[in-house]
């Protein structure tokens, strides 16, 4: 069989951080040969193209960041020769530029994201297995078609679904309510599952593999807590926000005392994407008392089914990219699988 070729990306993250002798803590130290030099088994299992596009701690990441990484991703996609991407990642941010790699890039080849919860000043670093798993991943014939993955602790997680839900576990990546779509197991690469794919919208005078033409990265998000009130609703309109996410309670319901300024930013034209605070589970109009998701969706709000308030912002920025109309937000945030 003809052997895979790959393009790594390195961003930076803790696959790349050593811990720093005086102060304890770990720091960026490496760019991706210095990386790749602790990982000779990748030359057993593709030819290896790659390019240092950042060297950023995850919370470093901004949608700006992950707009330029998507130009880049896609740059190497259009090239015959490269069979799939591997892009190296910071664990705090590594679910929401999956994700919007996955709405950002219209492909049929393989983009697997990929981090590290050790340093590699610590016996148990899982950067090396990791990136030999990611690039399994990408280079195998069986990923054509399933959009953006993340390959950590041997498992294959869509970039949908996954969500990193532990500070520091070598397990925090999951995807909690469906499981993995697949795994690696002794270096193959099996699929358990069909992979969730967004429902296609595109900008038809989009650049290249890009899906839309820009990013509007003023989109807010709030958390719904008991006894909240809109105070925060207010400052998103007061500073300029071109969009809003509301992550609410339970089934997608709020508190009485947010009704009046939800209603307000409605008027004012502001898209209001709602989900759930829950981390599994849809949201729904099903409650139709004050604050109920019943009335939240005559108000005017746009339900975001299945989607985690960090994902809705990220899909909003890029829906905002495409669209401002409201129907047709709401028609792009309509879950198939909700």
């Amino acid at each position: 069989m003809t052997r895979p070729t790959v393009a790594i990306l390195f961003t930076g993250g803790t696959i790349s951080m050593r811990i720093d002798a005086r102060s304890g803590s770990a720091v960026p130290a490496m760019r991706g040969d210095d990386i790749l030099a602790h990982v000779p088994q990748l030359a057993d299992v593709a030819d290896i193209e790659l390019e240092d596009v950042s060297q950023l701690p995850g919370p470093h990441v901004t949608p700006e960041h992950m707009w330029r990484l998507a130009r880049r991703v896609a740059a190497w996609l259009e090239r015959p020769d490269i069979d799939g991407v591997v892009v190296t990642h910071g664990t705090d941010t590594l679910e929401e530029t999956a994700y919007f790699l996955d709405i950002a890039l219209r492909t049929d080849k393989p983009v697997v994201l990929v981090g590290a919860i050790r340093t590699m000043s610590e016996p148990s670093w899982d950067g090396p297995a990791n990136l030999v798993h990611a690039v399994q991943v990408a280079g195998a014939a069986d990923s054509r078609g399933r959009g953006v993955m993340v390959a950590m602790n041997e498992q294959i997680l869509s970039a949908r679904e996954v969500e990193k839900v532990h500070t520091e576990a070598a397990a925090s990546f999951q995807s909690r309510e469906f499981g993995p779509v697949g795994v690696v197991d002794a270096g193959v690469v099996r699929y358990l599952r069909d992979t969730p794919r967004e429902r296609a919208w595109s900008d038809p005078e989009a650049d290249g593999l890009l899906r839309v033409r820009r990013l509007e990265p003023d989109v807010d998000l709030i958390k719904v807590a008991a006894g909240a009130d809109g105070r925060f609703v207010r400052c998103s309109l007061a500073s300029g926000a071109k969009g809003l996410v509301i992550e609410a309670l339970g089934r997608g319901n709020v508190p009485p005392a947010m009704l009046d300024d939800l209603a307000a930013a409605v008027r004012a034209g502001l898209p209001v994407v709602l989900t759930s605070r829950c981390g599994a589970g849809s949201v729904r109009e099903r409650y139709g008392y004050e604050g109920g998701g019943r009335g939240l969706r005559d108000l005017g709000l746009i339900f975001a089914g299945r989607l985690s308030g960090v994902k809705a912002r990220i899909k909003l920025m890029l829906a905002l990219g495409h669209t401002h109309d409201h129907e047709a937000l709401r028609a792009i945030f309509d879950d198939p699988m909700a």
